[in-house]
């Protein structure tokens, strides 16, 4: 039962994101708003970290089926892919460097912080 709760927790959070997304007057994924409001909720104390840490466990330990259905999603889009290959590819590389860098910025940041 515990875990019904605490997937009952975080769904509502991503029910809510879709719908404040839909209000929004530009175009951002209800799943982003949606993991805002969720990091607000946790940082202000709202939601208690033991109150989604079991399912949230559970979700991180099997990420890997969520990348199963955007595969299929691309192999069955290769005819529309097939002349884009070197756009994505210079994509894809820009985005992990913007990564990286964002995410090493943001570190160091939180250390200094820290100390």
């Amino acid at each position: 039962m515990k875990s019904f709760r605490q997937l009952g927790i975080i769904l509502f959070i991503c029910f809510l994101g879709e719908v404040i997304s839909n209000f929004l007057p530009f175009p951002l994924p209800g799943s982003i708003v949606g993991m805002i409001l969720l990091f607000i909720s946790l940082i202000t104390g709202i939601i208690k970290l033991y109150m989604i840490e079991d399912i949230s466990n559970f979700l991180l330990n099997n990420l890997a089926f969520f990348f199963i259905p955007p595969g299929v999603g691309l192999i069955s889009s290769l005819d529309i892919l097939k002349g884009q290959w070197f756009i994505l590819f210079f994509i894809s590389i820009v985005s992990t460097i913007l990564v990286i860098f964002t995410t090493g910025f943001t570190i160091q940041i939180l250390k200094r912080r820290r100390d």
